[in-house]
Order: C-alpha cells, then structure tokens, then sequence
C-alpha cells in the first residue's frame, strides 16, 4: 500500500493542493459577479427597447448640442480609461507599483470626468426639458423611468468603480496589494465601460433630435 501511495504523481491537478481551475478566488468571484451584472443590464436594455419599440411616439429629447456632445466626451473618457487600465495592470505585472500607480489615477480621473459630464446632462434635462422619472414634457411616462434606471444604474457602477480603484491605488503604492488585485479591478472596470458601449447608441444616438 505504501509503495502505491508513493507512486502517486504531485505534480497532477487531481493530487490536490492547487486550484483545479487554475484561477484565484478573487478572479473567478469577479467574473461570477460580472456575469450576474450583465443578466441585470441586459434586462434593463431590453426593457427599454420593448418600451421604445411599443411606443410609436417615443421622444427624441437629446439635441446635438449638448447632450450629444456630452455623451461622445464621455465615452472617450471611459474608453481612455480603460487604456489607462490596461496599462496600470501592465505596470503591476512588472512590479513597477508607483507607474500602476499612476495610471490608476489617469483612469480614476477619466471615471470622474465621465461622472461630472453625466451629471451635467442630467440637470440639462431636469432643467431645461423637464424630464423626471415619473414625468416629461412629450407625455411617454416610460421614457423618464427607463432613462434615468439604466443610466443611473451604469453611473452608480462607476462611483462604485471609483471608489474600489482608489482603494486599489493607495494599497499598490503602500506596498500591500499584488498584480492579481490590480487585475481584477481592471475587470470590473472595462465591464463598467462594455456597458455603456450599449447604452451610448441605443439610448442616445438612437433618441437624437436632428
């Protein structure tokens, strides 16, 4: 029996001690909790293409300028944000923590950009257009509810995002947090930028008064 045991071969992933997934538990609850999210975003995008489908009548209220405007800007800055993500992960690979650092910050300060402008075409509506959750000017209540429950949603996803990456960042500098750590933020954060991806064209570009 003994020399049976002793002709077991370690080095097998089925010998036990190491992951027969061969992926840490911070990745794989990351893309657990991704797939989960896109099932959420994925009803909201379908509930409002149902809503804007059945409702012939269904409002254009975002003019070139600003909303137009606003929304392309802000989708350059969550796509350089994710390049500065991708370099900040490419910086901790290599051990170099005070460049992932500060690409850490560049993408944080693309997130708060996105942010800031959103806000911006949110009191333009409120205020100029009188739209609301519950109430418009063009008489399709569904169109405030849906409008600002998925867009809300997305930005909500993004402070969240800003708040995680700057948790990441203080760790990295202080020596604490590893590559996979950076990584998996990076994950949630080009997840973020993949979901507005589907809400920049089918809500506004779609919904454009030319």
């Amino acid at each position: 029996m003994s020399t049976q045991a002793s002709a077991i071969d370690t080095s097998s992933p089925w010998a036990g001690g190491q992951s027969p997934y061969a992926a840490n538990s911070k990745k794989f609850g990351m893309w657990l909790f991704i797939i989960s999210d896109s099932l959420t975003f994925s009803a909201l995008l379908f509930a409002y293409t149902y809503s804007r489908v059945a409702n012939p009548d269904w409002p254009k209220p975002f003019h070139f300028s600003p909303s137009i405007i606003f929304a392309s800007i802000m989708t350059f800055c969550l796509l350089s944000s994710s390049l500065t993500m991708v370099m900040a992960v490419e910086a901790m690979s290599h051990g170099d923590r005070k460049a992932a650092f500060k690409w850490i910050l560049g993408t944080m300060a693309g997130g708060a950009a996105f942010v800031v402008l959103h806000l911006s075409e949110w009191m333009n509506l409120i205020n100029n257009e009188g739209v609301t959750p519950a109430h418009n000017p063009w008489g399709v209540p569904l169109f405030g509810a849906t409008f600002f429950g998925l867009t809300g949603l997305h930005m909500t996803h993004v402070i969240i995002g800003l708040i995680y990456l700057a948790i990441i960042a203080q760790a990295v500098i202080r020596g604490k947090f590893k590559y996979e750590d950076v990584e998996v933020a990076g994950l949630y954060w080009h997840f973020v930028d993949l979901v507005w991806m589907f809400i920049f064209p089918l809500v506004y570009l779609m919904s454009a008064r030319i």
